[in-house]
């Protein structure tokens, strides 16, 4: 289903990841000192279901749409066998797959990264360079924005990467914003 900035709640599933992944995040021993989220209920309940299992209920949280999932246009609601029938598979491919090709009155993923970094390097990345440990609970695309700039990746290189829902990656950084260690919690 082409969810974008439709605003559907957690699906079971999602549920039963967002405990996992705030065990594992607990099992390294990690404490937040801020958390970021868009605007969209899903990855709200996610972190909070995360929190939960961190203990910390109470932890800072910035809300803002800037890290909202790519706007799919067009396809928002739709899934994809549907999207296919209507513009081919071809067609669906691209616009999936491609950087800068945006669906119909939709985002590219190019469009979405445009979007989310500005306000990454504004508001997120200054207070880890500063030292703070955050969390950030997002979606697939606006995610895949993140790690191609953290991980100095090509449009067509980070298109490729497939994220799993609900696991997630921890990079520790040095002062310059450097990654000096990943560890990716899907393994």
């Amino acid at each position: 289903l082409f969810t974008g900035w439709k605003d559907p709640g957690l699906t079971e599933q999602g549920v039963r990841e967002a405990h996992a992944a705030g065990k594992a995040l607990k099992d390294l021993g990690l404490v937040f000192d801020v958390a970021y989220t868009s605007a969209l209920s899903r990855a709200q309940t996610t972190l909070s279901i995360m929190l939960g299992e961190l203990g910390q209920e109470g932890l800072e949280t910035v809300r803002d749409q800037a890290l909202n999932e790519r706007d799919y246009g067009d396809l928002t609601g739709l899934n994809k066998d549907d999207a296919r029938q209507k513009w081919g598979e071809e067609q669906v491919h691209v616009w999936r797959r491609s950087f800068d090709v945006p669906p119909p009155g939709g985002e590219s993923l190019k469009d979405t990264a445009a979007r989310v970094l500005p306000y990454f390097n504004a508001e997120i990345l200054p207070r880890v360079l500063k030292g703070e440990r955050v969390l950030v609970s997002a979606h697939g695309n606006s995610l895949r924005a993140l790690i191609m700039q953290l991980e100095g990746l090509s449009g067509e290189a980070i298109v490729k990467r497939e994220l799993a829902t609900g696991a997630p990656i921890v990079y520790r950084l040095d002062e310059t914003g450097a990654i000096l260690s990943k560890q990716d919690l899907a393994a």
